[in-house]
């Protein structure tokens, strides 16, 4: 506990631009949560944007709309 899924159009992360990411969204989680670093884990789940609104808009965010802490722009 907590676990990241971060769902995004398929693009190739360099080494150090995942370990970027990884390294962002460690430390914003656990001064949020007030976790060790190793309590937090993520994952990157490429979603082609043909399937974006079936797997992702649908679902995930027009569906839980109310679990949303920031809407999207579109």
């Amino acid at each position: 506990m907590p676990h990241v899924t971060v769902r995004h159009f398929p693009k190739d992360l360099d080494a150090d631009r995942r370990a970027a990411l990884v390294t962002a969204v460690t430390d914003a989680v656990t001064a949020a949560f007030d976790v060790e670093e190793g309590a937090v884990s993520i994952a990157l789940e490429p979603v082609p944007a043909e399937d974006w609104q079936e797997r992702v808009y649908a679902p995930e965010i027009t569906g839980r709309a109310d679990l949303l802490v920031k809407h999207p722009a579109y």
